[in-house]
């Protein structure tokens, strides 16, 4: 018998920081689902960037007690932001930034690219750099071992895909702020292993579901939980932190591969002692209300008073460096980017590869068809997403790319 019970008709309120324009129907009714949960604590928090997603909606903060949702959580757990200022300015990079480009590509694997000659295998390294494997094994192949001994299915890909970047939304960039000082961004999160492990667990808590005696009726499967007290709850607390771990260590492994490609085309910087580096998908134990809960961000960001965190809009509208407010009505939380206005299939049918160099004009990417899903267009406008949340966040820096680096 679930430890949960409700009304059937009862859900908790919904506060939606929507006046960046109405959110689409189907992502209401994911935030309506969630709301029903029987084990949500006071509210269900959209963000002005909510979209879509499987299960509960992209941009959604979920606060629950006694129990998660795997695919709340979602199969890139970790997936995040990093960035770091650097000491140089607009006129000291290179009048072409091609080069630094290809220099970039080089450095880091992305996307699902075999390229030998880059040292480069299908969706990570042919043959591992020996800072990445040291870091493997100093933080991480113990850890794996003993979730792999307890759920053999989860294992695969793992050391060899450490500083990759992957596909689909994940980027780098070299930004300019408003003094036209010189930052560099990633996005990335867990690659394979985190998509192993949220897969595995988002059907383990399908599958136990179908074994519970619920007295409430779970409108969407993808909703199913786990339960505080389980063998279950504990196996995916132990991997979904050790996957939120690996994407942080990514996200540094490729921030200094980057740097150091950077360094390649513009010698002699420095960089800021303190980086960013802030997931947008994953949960975790925090106080809210004066209670303890679990917080599961899915695609936002931790926005507590004075922490400083990234929302990047899409790769050619530029980026924004924040400080949190700590608004307790979000659980501390903001956008975790402008949000998609288009599927990737629409995407690819209504943009054309024209508006898509339109778009990308005087910035240094790709432009080609693989990335119309990417294109600008296929995004909320990010100034109104930006105006939709001044009581979570104050702007510290506004960036905008110079160059992209998609997968």
């Amino acid at each position: 018998m679930s430890q949960f019970s409700i009304h059937p008709t009862h859900h908790a309120p919904l506060k939606l920081w929507d006046s960046a324009g109405p959110f689409e129907a189907g992502a209401m009714q994911q935030l309506r689902n969630v709301a029903a949960l029987p084990f949500i604590f006071r509210h269900v928090a959209g963000m002005p960037d909510v979209h879509w997603g499987m299960g509960a909606t992209v941009g959604s903060v979920i606060a629950t007690q006694r129990a998660i949702v795997p695919a709340a959580v979602g199969v890139d757990i970790g997936c995040g932001m990093m960035a770091v200022r650097t000491s140089l300015t607009a006129s000291q990079l290179p009048d072409s930034l091609a080069a630094l480009r290809a220099e970039i590509e080089r450095a880091v694997p992305k996307g699902m690219e075999s390229n030998q000659s880059a040292n480069h295998a299908k969706g990570g390294w042919a043959s591992t750099p020996n800072s990445v494997s040291r870091t493997w094994y100093d933080r991480f192949e113990d850890r794996w071992r003993k979730i792999v001994a307890k759920n053999p299915k989860v294992d695969g890909k793992t050391s060899d895909q450490l500083a990759s970047m992957g596909g689909g939304n994940h980027f780098i960039e070299v930004c300019l702020d408003e003094e036209q000082r010189v930052w560099v961004m990633l996005h990335s999160g867990s690659r394979g292993t985190g998509n192993r492990i949220g897969t595995w667990f988002i059907n383990a808590a399908k599958e136990a579901i179908v074994k519970e005696t619920l007295d409430f009726h779970l409108v969407d499967k993808d909703l199913a939980f786990l339960t505080e007290g389980s063998q279950l709850f504990d196996d995916y607390l132990e991997a979904m932190h050790f996957a939120q771990d690996y994407a942080m260590a990514n996200r540094e492994l490729m921030m200094v591969r980057v740097l150091e490609a950077l360094r390649k085309h513009a010698p002699g910087f420095k960089t800021d002692k303190a980086a960013i580096n802030c997931h947008h998908n994953y949960a975790t134990r925090e106080v809210h209300f004066g209670e303890q809960v679990w917080v599961t961000r899915k695609g936002a960001v931790s926005a507590r008073e004075g922490e400083l965190g990234i929302i990047p809009g899409s790769m050619g509208t530029g980026s924004f460096i924040v400080e949190g407010l700590g608004n307790p009505e979000s659980f501390c939380s903001c956008s975790h980017g402008a949000g998609r206005v288009m599927s990737r299939g629409q995407a690819k049918k209504l943009i054309s590869l024209e508006d898509h160099k339109a778009a990308m004009q005087g910035i240094e990417a790709r432009v080609d068809e693989g990335v119309l899903d990417e294109s600008p267009a296929a995004y909320k406008d990010i100034g109104a997403v930006m105006d939709a949340q001044q009581d979570l966040v104050r702007i510290r820096h506004r960036l905008r790319q110079v160059l992209n680096v998609k997968g």
